[in-house]
């Protein structure tokens, strides 16, 4: 697993770790007893404080997905992989040909981004119960 930090997006860098550590447990990239990169080492790739690094897995071991292990790392707990957006899954495979068929049509990244977030907001809507965040789903669970 490797950060990406974006110092111009806003977005503070222990939540975009936080953010990206959920997205891969999301695409089954991490799956339960893998090892996080220690804090040190996201440092030196990432050039960020190793506290940053340690904010983020603080947080991710609040919601259950990680554990430190003294002397070891992190490891991930649980995955939030769905068979259904894994990377051999009908659903990626057609979502990649849109995103071919957008490319082909001349659009930006950041054109795509936004036309996929607006039909996200309309199609996924905050609901009541989460509060219009959108890391919480209906169920209340977190994302």
């Amino acid at each position: 697993m490797e950060f990406r930090i974006d110092r111009r997006g806003g977005v503070p860098a222990y939540q975009q770790i936080v953010l990206q550590t959920k997205q891969a447990l999301r695409l089954g990239v991490l799956v339960p007893g893998d090892r996080l990169p220690t804090a040190k080492e996201v440092a030196a790739s990432c050039a960020v404080n190793p506290n940053t690094t340690l904010k983020a897995y603080r947080e991710l071991e609040r919601e259950g997905l990680v554990e430190p292990r003294p002397g070891q790392g992190t490891f991930v707990r649980r995955s939030l992989a769905s068979p259904q957006a894994g990377a051999d899954s009908p659903l990626r495979g057609a979502l990649e040909e849109w995103m071919d068929q957008a490319r082909e049509a001349g659009l930006e990244r950041e054109d795509v981004a936004a036309l996929v977030a607006s039909v996200l907001e309309d199609r996924y809507p905050p609901s009541a119960v989460t509060g219009g965040n959108p890391e919480v789903s209906r169920s209340g669970e977190h994302r």
